[in-house]
C-alpha cells in the first residue's frame, strides 16, 4: 500500500454504509479521499473516524446528474491535481415490480433513478477518472462495487430492475478491462460483488432481513486487498459473502 500514500481516491456514495466504510479505511491507509454524495455534511463527519495519515474531504454531487459529475471531477482536478483511485460505490434499490402485473410496480422515476445511479453515473465517473489518470500518465485503479445480483437473477421478483442494473455493471467492468488492454493501458479494474451487507439497502419496510450478512467494513477490507496487489497483478473480479449466506 506504500505506493498509494498521499494519493487521491474518489469514492461515490460516500455518506453512509459501504461508501462511508471504504472512505475511512482508505484514509486510514494514507489516501486523500474525496467523498462524493448528495448529503455531503455526512461525509464531513467521517473525518472524526480517521486514525491513519490520510484525510476525507466532501464534495456535493448527485451521481444521477451528468452535469454535477462533470463539475465534481473538474473540481478534483483543480484542487487535488488528479485522481489515482476511483471507487464506484453509489447505488440505489427500489424493491418493487417491473410491471403492474405485480401488486407494487415501480414508478417511472424509480426505474430511471436506478439506471442513472447504478449504471450511467458509474460509467461517466469512470470516463472522468481514466482521463485524469491518462493525463497524469499514472496507472491508477478503478473499483466497481457490484453485487452478487449482478451475476445471477435472485428469486425475489421485486429487485429485478436492480439486478438488471448490476448485470450492466458486470458487463461494463469486463468491457472496460478489454478496452484498456486493447490500448496497452496498465490502469487496473476490479469488480467487487458483495452478498447481503448490513446497510439500509438490506431492509424491507425498515426491518432488517434475517439472513447472514457482511458488515460494510468487510467490503472496505476487500477494496484494500485489491489495491494492495503488486503493479503487475490485477484482481479482475471478487465475490464476497458472509459465511453460510445462501442465494435469495
Amino acid at each position: 500500500m506504500e505506493r498509494w500514500s498521499g494519493k487521491t481516491a474518489v469514492v461515490t456514495g460516500a455518506s453512509s454504509g459501504i461508501g462511508a466504510a471504504i472512505s475511512v479505511k482508505l484514509a486510514d491507509a494514507g489516501f486523500r479521499v474525496v467523498g462524493l454524495a448528495r448529503s455531503d455534511h455526512l461525509v464531513d463527519q467521517l473525518q472524526a473516524k480517521v486514525t491513519g495519515d490520510g484525510n476525507i474531504t466532501s464534495l456535493k454531487c448527485d451521481i444521477a446528474k451528468s452535469e454535477e459529475i462533470a463539475m465534481a471531477f473538474q473540481s478534483i482536478e483543480e484542487n487535488f491535481a488528479g485522481i489515482h483511485v476511483l471507487v464506484n460505490n453509489a447505488g440505489v434499490i427500489y424493491p418493487a415490480h417491473i410491471t403492474d402485473v405485480g401488486d407494487s410496480p415501480m414508478s417511472n422515476d424509480e426505474v430511471i433513478s436506478t439506471l442513472d445511479v447504478n449504471v450511467k453515473g458509474m460509467i461517466l465517473c469512470t470516463r472522468h477518472a481514466v482521463a485524469s489518470m491518462k493525463k497524469q500518465n499514472f496507472n491508477g485503479h478503478i473499483v466497481n462495487i457490484n453485487s452478487v445480483a449482478g451475476h445471477y437473477i435472485p428469486f425475489l421478483p421485486n429487485i429485478n430492475v436492480y439486478s438488471a442494473s448490476k448485470h450492466a455493471v458486470t458487463a461494463f467492468t469486463k468491457s472496460l478491462l478489454n478496452e484498456l488492454a486493447q490500448f496497452g493501458s496498465s490502469i487496473k479494474v476490479t469488480g467487487i460483488s458483495p452478498g447481503l451487507v448490513r446497510t439500509k439497502m438490506a431492509q424491507r419496510d425498515g426491518v432488517e432481513i434475517d439472513l447472514p450478512m457482511l458488515e460494510p467494513s468487510d467490503v472496505a477490507d476487500t477494496v484494500l486487498y485489491a489495491l494492495s496487489t503488486p503493479p503487475a497483478v490485477n484482481i479482475t473480479e471478487l465475490t464476497v459473502q458472509r459465511v453460510s449466506e445462501k442465494r435469495i
